[in-house]
């Protein structure tokens, strides 16, 4: 058992991406694969995406259908036809109820059976939408929960946990990929190629790389 190969949750995003060229530089290429989720996101072009970089990459990347999420929750990334806004708890209606736990479970599910035991994932409580399962404790708690349900010692790691969006560029530039990841990812939750300028994951996304960028040139 090789105890040093990768999965990588990928969904063509500057976070995910940024991860997979980490993964590739820590576990060779030949050690990385990646999986990606279709669940209905309006921002499907991110799929599209993730299949044109793994390609070029030369990574395997494995799809799953998780399109029933549609059948059982309702939020503005799964509705194309909703006005994204932010309530006031401050957690946008693009939160999806469960994603991020569902998305570790398939991942741990098929990891095991490739014999694969390191599981990254590019979420962040440091800089982020208000989402509850990007924080630390609940990817702790389900590493935890998917070593005891499957009797196996996943690892899933989150190196950009507590960084800012700005320190995220920062890494992509250190391994050599800014202007890739700049030219090459989607971000925007309304499908925009190029972003629209205005929904959560844009403004994250531009705010971010402005101060890297400023910093960079002070």
């Amino acid at each position: 058992m090789n105890l040093q190969k990768a999965l990588v949750i990928f969904s063509g995003g500057q976070d995910s991406t940024t991860c997979l060229f980490q993964a590739i530089d820590t576990y060779g290429r030949e050690n990385v694969e990646t999986i990606t989720f279709q669940y209905g996101q309006r921002h499907a072009v991110e799929l599209e995406r993730a299949q044109w970089i793994a390609q070029d990459l030369g990574v395997k990347q494995t799809v799953l259908d998780l399109s029933l999420m549609q059948q059982i929750t309702r939020n503005a990334l799964m509705d194309d036809t909703a006005d994204i806004q932010t309530a006031e708890s401050g957690v946008p209606n693009t939160f999806v109820d469960g994603r991020n736990a569902l998305f570790l479970l398939y991942a741990a599910i098929y990891a095991k059976g490739q014999d694969i035991r390191h599981i990254i994932a590019g979420v962040c409580e440091t800089d982020f939408s208000g989402y509850p399962d990007c924080r630390d404790v609940f990817v702790k708690s389900m590493n935890v929960t998917l070593n005891l349900a499957m009797d196996y010692s996943f690892q899933i790691h989150t190196p950009l946990m507590h960084l800012t969006k700005a320190q995220t560029w920062a890494l992509a530039d250190r391994l050599g990929r800014l202007d890739y990841i700049r030219t090459h990812t989607h971000t925007c939750y309304n499908g925009i190629i190029g972003g629209c300028h205005e929904c959560p994951s844009c403004v994250l996304r531009e705010r971010g790389l402005a101060e890297y960028l400023s910093g960079k040139e002070a």
